[in-house]
């Protein structure tokens, strides 16, 4: 993300707390304990950003459910 939003930046840092836990969860709490808020926040950012562009890219895709409806009508 470039020139973050009041909520962008508020949404980043209220997500701390579920990325501690899941480190917690993980046993990998150890290596980022030491790290700043702004290192935490740059790889939530780098996350939610390649969430984000993946879920935009897939969206210009259409995506088949394998129901009937999906198929190019026959005439």
């Amino acid at each position: 993300m470039i020139d973050k939003t009041a909520r962008e930046t508020r949404a980043i840092r209220d997500a701390r707390m579920l990325f501690a836990e899941a480190l917690t969860d993980l046993g990998l709490m150890e290596p980022f304990f030491n790290r700043t808020a702004a290192d935490i926040d740059r790889l939530i950012e780098a996350a939610v950003t390649g969430y984000v562009d993946s879920m935009l890219a897939q969206g210009a895709i259409k995506e088949r459910t394998g129901t009937a409806h999906d198929d190019p009508i026959p005439f």
